[in-house]
């Protein structure tokens, strides 16, 4: 199933997603536009172990994280009074830093892609994603200012991460949705009038 106004941002750490989702978040605050900008890992209880691991505070196997990642996911989607599905039939638009495309990339490093694969075949496609394609030099040298190292930095794991995100759209390429590669290494600003364009281009209920 592929979700009408259910757009998601993806990229390697550093891309940029957070920032083009705050942008996004505040022109559509100032249109009156209903809209739920959200991100993954989520907020909830899952989401901020999902945290704890990410920033090094918690270790955890690859397979359990994967799982996690699997379930805050489901609730994402699935939360009563404000999860994606019923802002959704609410007619929201609604704005994903990340989304199940993430864990193809990531959790796939540790673990067998078809196992990570089938953990969320099970979910809703966005029918637009927006990849940020950003050189992996670059996402690093953004990532710099960073307080600490996380678990999935470094050049040689960014650079995995990149041709599993490849591998993952792939599959995805005849399933209705739609993939928007935009320059990463753009200003800000630039990105986001082009990503605006495919907001713009999404129907109201």
């Amino acid at each position: 199933m592929v979700l009408d106004r259910f757009i998601v941002l993806e990229g390697l750490d550093g891309a940029g997603t957070t920032t083009q989702l705050r942008l996004a978040a505040e022109r559509l605050a100032a249109e009156g536009r209903p809209h739920f900008c959200t991100s993954e890992p989520t907020d909830h209880t899952l989401g901020l172990l999902i945290r704890e691991v990410l920033t090094q505070r918690r270790r955890m196997h690859p397979t359990t994280l994967a799982l996690l990642f699997a379930a805050d996911r489901a609730e994402h989607l699935l939360a009563a009074g404000g999860g994606i599905l019923e802002r959704l039939q609410r007619g929201e638009l609604v704005i994903s830093d990340r989304y199940l495309f993430s864990s193809l990339a990531y959790q796939t490093l540790d673990c067998e892609f078809q196992y990570v694969r089938g953990l969320n075949e099970g979910f809703p496609l966005p029918r637009d994603v927006v990849f940020l394609d950003t050189p992996v030099p670059e996402s690093q040298r953004r990532l710099g200012s960073r307080d600490g190292p996380e678990l999935f930095d470094g050049e040689d794991i960014q650079d995995r991460i990149l041709a599993n995100y490849r591998r993952g759209f792939a599959l995805y390429s005849d399933c209705g949705l739609r993939l928007h590669v935009l320059d990463g290494t753009l200003p800000p600003e630039d990105i986001f009038e082009k990503l605006w364009k495919i907001i713009g281009s999404v129907p109201m209920l």
